[in-house]
């Protein structure tokens, strides 16, 4: 039958090219989308008519409502029978300062960037007991800019949960972490954008999907590696170029 992996936010961007990579290597996917439907059944179709030998299942699920979070292991499992690996992508990238945070915009980013893989996490150990897990983090956590304070604080406790998690569920379970830099512009913005984020990095480009996905590779071919975090953010977590 082959192996499953469960992709959240799989629909667009990063989680789209994870979905086509792993599609390739020849994976049975979960694939969870919140509202970005249409994106979703185009993603589907595409991969549907290009390896119609393996299985591509949408699962449509509100990460900021717990009880859909909490439902959706359990809803992959009776579909496909197993789960080998969940990679924690769906994540909301808004910016504000701790000054002009507001409770809603804090508890929207925590619960979908922080408390969904939280519950994913602990679920997949729960129902499923051995595999593999990746998070997306982001390389803002090695800094302390508050522009994005409540995004970061999600993606610093992300991170610090990948490492708690690798410990608890040793050895059957392996938990990573993958921590993008300026991969791709903003849906409102072009590759000009990225190119001005880049030149203040020490690689001084824009990085790409293509080292996400190496990293992954990386990450699913090594299997004495857990509770690591692989950086592909051309050097910008060591900060920035003088």
């Amino acid at each position: 039958m082959g192996q499953t992996a469960l992709i959240t936010g799989a629909a667009k961007r990063v989680g789209r090219e994870v979905a086509l990579h792993l599609a390739a290597k020849g994976w049975n996917l979960a694939l969870h989308y919140n509202s970005s439907e249409k994106a979703a059944n185009k993603l589907i179709t595409e991969l549907q008519k290009s390896y119609p030998e393996q299985n591509f299942v949408l699962f449509q699920s509100n990460m900021q409502n717990p009880f859909a979070v909490e439902s959706l292991v359990p809803e992959v499992l009776r579909v496909f029978g197993q789960l080998d690996l969940l990679v924690n992508n769906a994540a909301v990238f808004e910016g504000a300062s701790i000054f002009e945070t507001h409770f809603d915009l804090l508890d929207r980013l925590m619960m979908i960037n922080y408390r969904a893989p939280f519950l994913l996490i602990r679920d997949f150990a729960r129902q499923i007991g051995k595999g593999l897990i990746v998070n997306f983090v982001d390389t803002r956590i090695t800094n302390s800019k508050t522009d994005y304070a409540a995004y970061s604080l999600s993606k610093k406790a992300l991170w610090e949960l990948t490492k708690m998690a690798a410990l608890e569920f040793a050895p059957y379970i392996r938990v990573n972490a993958i921590a993008p830099g300026a991969t791709l512009p903003p849906e409102d913005k072009d590759e000009s954008y990225l190119w001005l984020i880049a030149k203040k990095t020490p690689m001084q480009k824009p990085s790409g999907i293509e080292p996400i996905l190496k990293s992954l590779d990386y990450i699913l071919e090594n299997d004495h590696l857990t509770g690591q975090l692989l950086f592909c953010d051309g050097g910008e977590n060591l900060g920035q170029t003088i």
